[in-house]
Order: C-alpha cells, then structure tokens, then sequence
C-alpha cells in the first residue's frame, strides 16, 4: 500500500501487533489509513488502528522498509490459524512451466500452514518449524519483494529449497524419495489396495481408496472403528456433487479457507463409488475438498474419492510426530507417505454442517483454532487476569484467556484414554507458553470423576467448579455476546446436576453469575449406567416402565423391542427400580429411548448413533397423528419449576410400534412426529418461562442441538412466539465449547468477588 502510494518509513512486528510509520503528504497518509482498515490483507483482521501524528524527523526516507520484528516481555499478537492452499498456488502447482510445478508444499501469504508450525511469537519464520529450511535465491527475492504474493509468506519454499517428500513401505522399509516420486509411488499404493498413511497439516491422516470394501474394512478393523462413518476427500466440488447433495452454504463451507469436513445428505449415487462400508446404515456423509497441495496432488492423480481419517487408534488424538507416537500408526499402515517439515501442534480435521444460512461446528479444529472469540461487552472485568477452562471428559477441549480474548483449544478427544488425557496437559502448558500467561482461576466442571476436574483439584491455583448445563448455556452467551439474563435449554447426553442425579433436558434462567432451574425432563432410572448409554433398549426398559406404571399397568410382553432383549429385560427392570440407580433428565436418552422403540438400534458402537440415526429417518418422514403430547406440569413448592413427562407420549409411541416390525416409511414418520412432540414441549415451556420472566433471548446449547431437525423445529416455533434464538456458530454445542462457558463464569465470579 505503501510503496502504491508513494510513501516512505517502515514497518515491522512486535509482539504486540503492527507498528507502522509512514511519511508523506497528509491526505495520502490518511488515504493509507483508510486502506489498511477497508482492505487489509485477504488473511488479516484488523481490530484497532491507533493513528498519532509525529513531527518530521530526520530519518525520513522516500521508500518504505520492513524492518527486523520485536519481541517484548508481555504478547498480545495473535497468530492466524491453518488455510487451505489457494487458487493461485493450485494454478502454479498445476503449471508445467511455473518453477513450482508438482510442489507438493506449496505456500503463499494467503494461504498454508500457520498455527501448526508456529513454535512462538512474533510469526516469523525463525520462530516456526521452516527455521532450518534456507532460502533459496529465488525465494529469498520473492520474500523480499513487497509486490510478490509470497511477500513475508513465513512457510515459502520450492522445489529446490524446501522440505522433502518420502515414500516407504512399513514392511520392507522400501523408500521412495523426491516429491513427485512419492506421490507416484502413494498413488500406486492407494491403487492397489494399501492403507497409507499421510502426514498431512496438523498430523497424520489414514487414506484408503473409497471404492475399495476390503481395504475400508482393513482400514476399520486396524483402527478399531466399527461403524463411526469416515470422511471422504474429492478434488472437486463437482466431485463432491456425484457423493452427496450441496446447497449453497455447504459449498461455501466446502471451499472455505478451513477446509473442513463438511456432513451433507447422500445423492442417489453416492454407492456407484464409494464403499458401503464408509458410512454403514447412514444417509448422510462427510466430505472434505483436499487442504494442501499434498492432499491435492493426490486427489488429482488417483481420480477418485479417498476415505481421509484421523491417524489415530479409535477415540485418540490424532498423531502429529514422528516419535514414539508414530509407532501406532505403523501398526495400521501398510505404507507412509511424509515430510520433513515438522508439525509443532496437533490439530484433526475441523467437522461442520449448515444450520439453514449459519454454520454448525461440530468438531472445532484445524482452520479455526487459534482463532479467538472476544468477551468484550459481557460486563466483565478483564484487567491482567487469565482464567483457565477444562471443560469436560468427552469432546474434550481447553480455554484460556488473555484480556478480552478468549482461545478455545483444538478437539482434545475423550480423557477417559490415556493419551488424549496426555494430550490435555500438554495442551495447556503449550497454551500458557503461547500466550505467555498463567491462570489465577481454574473452572472446572462440577463432576467430580471427570479427569479434567481431578487434574484441577492438583493444581496450585485457586479453582471453581461450574455446573456443566450453566457452562453449556454460558458458552453460548460468550459466543454471541448477550447481556443480562437468558433462557438457556441444555439438552444434552448428561451432566452431574447439584442434586446428585444426571441433568440433561434442561431450562435455566440464567446469566453468567449465576442460573436458576426453571424446566426439566422428568427424570426416570439410567439402568446400568454407562452401559444404558451404550445400549439404548436399557433406556427404552426405564421409560417404557414408567410410563406404564403411570396408569397402573406392567409393559406389554408383546412389545417389539421387548421380544428383541428378553433375555435381559427382566434384570434391567429390576435395575430401574433399584434405589442405587441414578436418575436422568436427559433428552438425550430420551432419544435413545425412541430410537429403540421404533427398532431404529438396540445398541450402539459409538456415542449418539442411535439419535443420529433417529434424526436421519425423521427427515425424511411425515407427521403421525397417532402420538400423544409430552405434559407439562408446574408442581407447586417442587423448587425445579415446569416438568415435562413424556409417559403418554412413549406409551403411545410403543403401542404405534406394538409387536411387530413396521415398514421403513411408518418409522420415518413416528421419527418426524417424535421429535415434533419434544421440540413442541420445549416451545410450549420456553415461551411459558420466558413470558413470565420478561425475555427475549433464548440459547440453544447442549449435544442434542447437534440434531439440525430439532433445533430448526425449536428455533422456528420460539421465534414465531417473538423470542430471539441464538445457535452455536463458532464452537460446538457439544461439550467442546463447555471450556468457553466456564472461562466466562470464572470472569463473571472474579468481577463480582472485587466488587464486594
């Protein structure tokens, strides 16, 4: 801009952002300003500009110079995250004649990788992994040429100076060398059946050809992935329209700079070219556009969809090194296909979906973190403090503040495996090392057997615990913004509730100082514990009980779902009535429950399939007049507000269903017509509070607001009723954005404690 405008002075990097002197007249110095806040860089976000006029010295000099970066003892830049490879370096790749021709890690200022490579702050290229790669002379003057695209592009290399690609079979130890070659001999590999291995941007990924069954089911057994669908990469959004069917907003999420897996509907071909065993008994599929050149060049040469997974050992972190980790991957590769550009962080693949015209991040990853969500204008004082977030035990992630700013950590995975447990505490001492703080609060969750709670009660800093459906509800108020109270519906798996039995059909008045339970899903019995999660007839077993000993009868043997688990029916029965049973208000097992009435799944292999399965079916059905309401009961003094027992409402579903099996359009539509009566109900109970409360805004928070069908349901009848609705956008609304919540609630708490 500068040099455009005839401008002389500098500029450099410190670690507090940009500083920028420029000299000239006053109308072309203000026309410089006015650019750089209208039309900075396509990668750059501009928060603030500070603008102080200077008397003319005696340095002036008519060009302009970047001059050496600063580091200063407190870092408040922020570093951008990973982007997919742009047009104009995919034209270039694709060139016989441009010198980077077949460049597998090809890179430009508006694309690549960052946040994975970047060791510390200023970004510079000595503090990346690039450090010990020299430029060469070429790249050296398109580094140093302000007009050049790969001006300052910190990653920049070619073919002559950059990081090497390397082929070898993991069984003879076989090598191929030089990046052309590689990718050849991968493409061969993938062509003949192998499983290999990819070390792709923020660790290694697990490729097989999509249309090949037996290497999928290789692939799933070595994995140890029963039925969890997979991803598939294409190297077009043409591709991509022969598998699945894309409305406008999927394709911009397809080819945003993120490069996410995005889940779409199946078109009617989707099994001309990929194998069944992709995505089992599911009409949806994740599909992913390639996000580096290596990803690319490898869609390009094979012509066909590629399963692109997590490198990982089923519920791990993704690997990223080529340490002692990479062994894991050894034993599932027949073949590996790498470089020796290291990764400094992991960060998997980002999952998304639309929700209408707005996104639904599912999985918050790659292209998105370290992205920051600013808390400014939430009544909360910031000052020097940092707090810290570990959220939850499953799709765990991490939060950390510094000032207003809050960064929400990669998907971490579920701390229940060991080394998903070991990548949390890595991740926060990489956090605090980032962002050059320490926290002075803790906010954990308020189970006390979650890992992330127990690792917060060995620490030295003071802590907090923080009601898991407050923190749903606050993740939410974070991400938009919203001041003052809030009707929050946490609908979710479960978490521990104060009462000591397991919430998760919830309604809270709330704000972040504090939230009252004004709603819930009558509780009934989670027979067996975990092993009701995993087996969703146990739950089908406590609601059918409940609501046939409402009128005074025992539940029919006839019934279908029945007949299916009689051997074990009695026995869980007997469970359910046992006074050491917990008790749930999960709306979340309620689905569970529906999902094996209508013999939709009986058991499960990963978490929330038979809900998703439910969803799928529902979309596709038409309403059932057969089923009765979810009651809504305000029982006076109960403390807890409006109940919602949905007894008449499973009696009737059973008794649609009774002792046969029906026909798949009859499922889909007592599916459809099941979640009109629970979005119905929680209408009905949201407008009731929210009236006698005086709100406007409701939050959607919580797992089950993953289910689009429920919350388009949901958000639609309240907003007719003139509520404003607020969706998860820009973290999860699983328990991958609890960390943001609870580092509001810890903000909200320490401003509150100073002003007393």
């Amino acid at each position: 801009m500068a040099t455009d405008l005839g401008l002389g002075g500098w500029v450099f990097n410190d670690s507090q952002g940009v500083l920028i002197e420029v000299t000239g007249s006053s109308s072309l110095v203000n026309d410089f300003v006015g650019r750089l806040k209208s039309t900075p860089p396509p990668l750059a976000v501009v928060e603030s500009v500070e603008v102080e006029a200077l008397p003319l010295g005696s340095g002036v000099t008519a060009s302009f110079a970047i001059l050496t970066s600063e580091t200063l003892n407190e870092s408040t830049v922020l570093v951008p995250s990973d982007v997919r490879t742009c047009t104009d370096c995919l034209r270039e790749m694709r060139d016989p004649a441009n010198r980077r021709y077949r460049h597998p890690l090809i890179n430009c200022t508006n694309c690549g990788p960052r946040f994975t490579i970047v060791r510390g702050v200023p970004y510079d290229r000595a503090n990346t992994t690039m450090a010990n790669f020299a430029m060469c002379a070429d790249c050296t003057s398109e580094y140093r040429d302000p007009s050049n695209r790969r001006f300052h592009a910190e990653p920049i290399c070619c073919l002559a100076c950059g990081p090497r690609l390397r082929f070898r079979w993991v069984h003879n130890g076989d090598v191929v060398d030089g990046d052309g070659s590689a990718i050849d001999a991968a493409v061969k590999a993938l062509k003949s059946g192998a499983i290999v291995a990819l070390k792709g941007v923020g660790g290694y990924q697990l490729t097989v050809l999509a249309s090949n069954d037996a290497a999928v089911e290789m692939l799933r057994q070595r994995k140890q992935r029963d039925e969890k669908p997979l991803a598939v990469q294409v190297a077009t959004v043409d591709a991509a329209r022969e598998l699945v069917e894309l409305n406008s907003a999927e394709i911009a999420l397809l080819e945003g700079p993120e490069a996410p897996i995005v889940l779409a509907r199946r078109s009617t071909g989707y099994s001309k070219s990929v194998s069944v065993q992709i995505a089992p008994g599911s009409s949806d599929l994740g599909i992913m556009l390639p996000a580096s050149g290596v990803h690319q060049m490898l869609a390009d040469a094979v012509g066909d969809p590629l399963v692109m997974t997590s490198g990982n050992l089923a519920d791990e972190p993704i690997v990223f090194t080529d340490g002692a980790g990479f062994r894991r991957i050894e034993a599932i590769a027949d073949a590996v296909l790498s470089h020796d550009r290291a990764i400094h962080r992991r960060s998997d693949d980002s999952v998304v979906r639309s929700l209408g015209a707005t996104t639904m991040v599912l999985r918050r990853a790659r292209g998105f973190v370290p992205n920051p969500i600013s808390l400014a204008g939430l009544g909360v004082e910031f000052k020097d403090r940092c707090v810290l977030g570990v959220g939850a035990e499953l799709k765990n992630t991490v939060c950390m503040t510094r000032g207003p700013r809050a960064f929400v950590s990669t998907h971490l995975g579920d701390l229940e495996h060991v080394e998903a447990f070991r990548s949390f505490r890595e991740t926060i001492d990489d956090l605090q090392n980032f962002l050059q703080v320490r926290p002075s609060l803790i906010l954990h969750d308020l189970h006390p057997e979650y890992l992330s709670s127990k690792w917060a009660h060995e620490q030295d800093a003071p802590m907090l615990a923080v009601q898991h459906h407050h923190a749903h509800v606050a993740s939410s108020i974070a991400e938009h913004g919203i001041e003052g109270r809030v009707l929050g519906l946490a609908f979710d798996g479960h978490g521990y509730g104060p009462d000591g039995t397991l919430w998760g059909g919830e309604f809270l008045v709330a704000d972040l100082h504090g939230y009252e339970r004004a709603g819930h899903l009558r509780p009934v019995p989670l027979p067996g514990g975990a092993t009701a999660i995993r087996d969703p007839w146990r739950m089908a077993v406590a609601y059918l009980q409940r609501a046939y000993e409402t009128t005074g009868g025992d539940v029919p043997s006839t019934l279908s779902v029945r007949r299916r688990n009689e051997s074990g029916w009695d026995d869980v029965t007997a469970v359910s009535r046992s006074a050491l049973t917990m008790q749930t208000s999960s709306v979340g097992r309620l689905f569970d429950a529906i999902a094996a009435i209508l013999g939709v799944r009986d058991r499960c292999t990963f978490e929330g399939q038979a809900a998703v399965g439910l969803e799928q079916l529902a979309r596709r059905g038409i309403p059932n007049d057969r089923l009765l309401a979810i009651r809504v009961a305000n029982p006076a003094n109960s403390g807890e507000g409006f109940v919602l027992d949905p007894s008449a409402f499973v009696r009737s579903l059973a008794e649609a269903v009774g002792d046969r099996q029906p026909t798949d359009s009859e499922i889909e539509s007592l599916a459809y017509s099941a979640h009109r009566c629970i979005a119905d109900a929680a209408i009905e109970v949201g407008e009731i509070i929210c009236a006698q409360r005086e709100l406007v805004n409701v939050v959607l928070s919580g797992g089950v607001f993953q289910n689009v069908l429920l919350t388009e349901m949901v958000r639609s009848g309240l907003e007719a009723a003139g509520r404003v609705v607020f969706t998860h956008q820009r973290v999860p609304a699983n328990d991958g954005g609890i960390s943001l919540g609870q580092v509001a609630i810890g903000l909200a708490h320490l401003t509150r404690s100073e002003a007393k």
